[in-house]
């Protein structure tokens, strides 16, 4: 499974477990981000493309540091 999400004006490949970085973001070490402008999703060999995001789609993840 992964998706190309977009935040900040940039895209960002991404996939269950990743630590990528990412600028500009105002939450605090330990909370939960939802990324919602999913462009792709391949799940199940599946790939789903958005027009240009895929409604109801979303990433989340966990700041860290």
């Amino acid at each position: 499974m992964f998706a190309i999400i977009r935040t900040g004006g940039k895209q960002y490949l991404v996939s269950p477990g990743d630590k990528i970085k990412i600028e500009k973001l105002s939450k605090k070490e330990g909370e939960e981000v939802n990324f919602e402008d999913v462009l792709l999703l391949e799940k199940n060999n599946k790939v789903e493309i958005g027009t240009p995001g895929i409604k109801g789609a979303k990433v989340i993840g966990k700041v860290l540091e």
